[in-house]
C-alpha cells in the first residue's frame, strides 16, 4: 500500500494512493496517528478508503510530507559517497566509518513535499542536494537485533537531504557536526510504501535493490542501486535503538547514494565545482523503483539576518 498526505480543496487530508489516483480516508486523521495505533489499523482504514471514498487524481493535489516525523536520523552508509568527499579534503574514508552505521539528528521541522519550492538557505553559495532513501518506523523499541528491527519497519520513501555545503563546511571546522547546513530543508515523499510492496526486491544478502536517479534540469547527474548500502535498514534501525528507544514515525536516512547521489561527491572526485552548484530556477528531480519521484524547484531565499562575532574572553 501507499500512504499520502496532502491539500485538495484548501483542505490537508491524507488517504490512499492507487492507480495515480488517491483516495481520502473517510474521517480525517493523520496518517501518524494511524501509524501509532498499529499497522493493522492503518491496512484496515486504508482498505476501507479504496472502495469507501472518490478517488482524486494525484495530479490535482499538493503533495505534503507523508507524516510529520518526530526525529530524523540521516547515515552514511554509500561507501562510494564518503570517498568522494573525502577525496576533495585530500581524504580517504576512514576506519572508523567501517565500525557501525554513523548518522546525525537533522531538523525534523523543516520537511517538506515532494514538488514544493526550495528556497537557497540564508548565505549559501554552494547548495546541493542528496538522493536516499528512508525507512520509517512503526512499532517503539529499544535495544533490537537487526532481525528483530525489521517488524519495526512500517514503510519506505524517499528522502532529498539539502545541503548547505560552504555553510556545513564551516561548521565542521568547530567539530560539530552539520548544523544550519543541513536545517532548512529536507523533501520528504511521494508517499510511504509499506514494506510488503518492496519485499519482491530484498536480495540475498538482505539489502532491498532498487534503482536510484536523480536529475538536474532534465539532465542525469547520479544513479546508483539501493543495494550498495554497507548496512541494511534493519542493521541501521538496530543501532539506533541500542540503548534507547526508536518509536512510530522516526525516520531513517540511508544516507547520499554513490555514482553522483550528490554534487559534493562530484565535486571531490573532479577537483572542482563541476557541475556547478544549485542556484535558483534549477529543479531536481529524483525517482527511486518501487517507491516514486519527487521533483523540486530551486528558489531564491532570505538574506541572512546579521550576527556579531564571538567576543572573544582571552
Amino acid at each position: 500500500m501507499k500512504f499520502a498526505t496532502f491539500v485538495h480543496d484548501g483542505k490537508r487530508q491524507s488517504g490512499i494512493v492507487a492507480d495515480d489516483q488517491v483516495h481520502t480516508f473517510e474521517h480525517p486523521v493523520e496518517l501518524l496517528d494511524l501509524i501509532l495505533e498499529g499497522e493493522e489499523c492503518l491496512r484496515g482504514v486504508g482498505e476501507h478508503a479504496l472502495t469507501g471514498s472518490p478517488p482524486v487524481p494525484v495530479a490535482d493535489v499538493r503533495l505534503l510530507p507523508p507524516l510529520q516525523p518526530p526525529t530524523v536520523r540521516d547515515y552514511m552508509t554509500f561507501e562510494s559517497h564518503v570517498a568522494g568527499v573525502a577525496r576533495g579534503y585530500g581524504d580517504t574514508v576512514p576506519e572508523e566509518w567501517y565500525a557501525a552505521p554513523a548518522f546525525y539528528f537533522t531538523n525534523p521541522y523543516a520537511t517538506i513535499g515532494a514538488h514544493e519550492d526550495v528556497p537557497v538557505p540564508p548565505g549559501c553559495l554552494r547548495f546541493d542536494f542528496e538522493l536516499e532513501v528512508a525507512a520509517v518506523i512503526g512499532v517503539v523499541g529499544r535495544d533490537l537485533t537487526p532481525e528483530q528491527a525489521r517488524e519495526h519497519i512500517i514503510g519506505y520513501t524517499i528522502l532529498n537531504d539539502w545541503s548547505a555545503r560552504d555553510l556545513q563546511g564551516r561548521e565542521m571546522r568547530v567539530k560539530l557536526g552539520s548544523a544550519k547546513g543541513k536545517d532548512t530543508a529536507t523533501t520528504l515523499g511521494p508517499w510511504l510504501v509499506t514494506t510488503d510492496e518492496l519485499e519482491p526486491h530484498r536480495n540475498a544478502e538482505g539489502f532491498l535493490d532498487l534503482a536510484l536517479t536523480v536529475q538536474v534540469n532534465g539532465e542525469t547527474i547520479g544513479r546508483d542501486r539501493l543495494a550498495n548500502m554497507a548496512w541494511t535498514f534493519e542493521e541501521m534501525a538496530a543501532y539506533a535503538s541500542r540503548g534507547t528507544w526508536i518509536r512510530p514515525g522516526d525516520v531513517l536516512g540511508s544516507g547520499t547514494c554513490g555514482n553522483g547521489g550528490c554534487l559534493a561527491e562530484l565535486w571531490g572526485r573532479n577537483g572542482a565545482l563541476e557541475p556547478p552548484p544549485l542556484i535558483p530556477g534549477d529543479t531536481v528531480t529524483m525517482t527511486v523503483e518501487g517507491i516514486g519521484t519527487l521533483s523540486n524547484t530551486v528558489v531564491e531565499g532570505a538574506a541572512p539576518v546579521p550576527l556579531p562575532p564571538a567576543r572573544r574572553r582571552r
